[in-house]
């Protein structure tokens, strides 16, 4: 490595602070720009803004990621098979994701390119964490992979529902994954790309805070969903962090687009179709505010997550059963508020 320990430290840290006002500044113009090529998305009977919103920022703060991912590799700080998975792949799903927010995609479409995506991600893990256990056949293993990160690239796609939701679940997300790789195994690529994220994606949530002034579209959840699960896969592999650990932080997320899935094949005849029932949908309709339904979603995760999180490092043989208490009240508030509410 080109940098002894001080120039090094000193590197990462100006790195993280350039890619936040890159962030700002990136989005700032972005904004200006899709505004005067209406690129936004309009007020309709799935959304729940009521204005034109520029739309697609999220190409700003996953680009900037893909840059400084690039600028790693080549100076030593990641490897060749992570450059494959995070900057090539994640250039390429971020492309994918924009292309569909200027000129929407069909869903089979979008569909093929994520396969195609996930077996590229899937060959550069090696087939991912499954592959080393003898008594699964090698094809079942491959089809668990990446029908994994398919189903994880649609799940946060489907989270991006209202003002800061998507964005904020990523902040926090790859926040306590980096503090806890820190804590345990140091400052590993794993810590340094997630800090990166976490970087990039503050400068944005300053525009999407309720009341959003830009969206970030699919260019930005289809890179996240992406992200997350191969740093999920990655991160399993080495040891840097058990499956419980990921299911814990991801507990709201696992929860409703599972009920919500689940509680549609029973309700609705066309359940594939797009929709806004998701509970945290409904709520915000209810209580009339994004605000105060992200405010929820953070005190649930300050006052339910976090503690549970701490005691399942400190008591890792607990570690399933606290993952249980972690999704049950999401599950609860999730069929609640759910497609149930819809349907009334």
């Amino acid at each position: 490595m080109p940098f002894n320990n001080i120039d090094y430290n000193y590197m990462i840290f100006l790195i993280y602070v350039v890619s936040f006002f890159l962030s700002i500044v990136g989005v700032y113009f972005y904004k200006i720009i899709a505004i005067n090529r209406n690129i936004l998305s309009n007020p309709n009977h799935r959304t729940l803004h009521k204005s034109s919103t520029p739309r697609g920022g999220g190409v700003v703060f996953s680009s900037i990621f893909v840059i400084f991912s690039l600028y790693f590799w080549l100076n030593n700080l990641n490897n060749y098979d992570i450059f494959m998975i995070i900057s090539v792949g994640g250039l390429a799903i971020l492309l994918i994701g924009f292309l569909d927010d200027l000129v929407s995609i069909s869903a089979i479409k979008k569909l093929t390119l994520q396969i195609i995506l996930s077996g590229w991600a899937v060959y550069w893990l090696n087939g991912g964490p499954l592959m080393g256990i003898d008594w699964i056949p090698s094809l079942i293993v491959l089809f668990i992979t990446m029908f994994f990160l398919v189903w994880v690239m649609n799940a946060y796609n489907f989270m991006d529902g209202i003002d800061g939701m998507a964005s904020l679940g990523g902040i926090l997300a790859s926040i306590l994954i980096a503090l806890i790789i820190v804590i345990t195994n140091g400052l590993t690529l794993s810590a340094l790309l997630l800090l990166l994220l976490f970087s990039t994606m503050m400068g944005f949530l300053i525009f999407n805070w309720p009341p959003a002034k830009i969206f970030m579209g699919d260019s930005g959840s289809m890179f996240l969903g992406y992200f997350f699960g191969c740093i999920v896969l990655y991160t399993i592999m080495r040891n840097e962090v058990s499956i419980w650990t990921w299911v814990i932080i991801f507990g709201y997320y696992i929860a409703d687009t599972t009920t919500t899935q689940i509680m549609r094949l029973i309700l609705v005849k066309k359940w594939y179709a797009p929709h806004r029932s998701h509970a945290y949908q409904n709520y915000a309709r209810l209580a009339d505010s994004h605000l105060k339904t992200i405010g929820l979603f953070v005190v649930y995760y300050l006052v339910w997550i976090f503690p549970l999180l701490i005691w399942s490092l400190i008591s890792p043989n607990y570690a399933l059963f606290i993952s249980v208490l972690a999704i049950i009240p999401a599950i609860i508030f999730s069929y609640k508020f759910g497609p149930v509410l819809s349907s009334k």
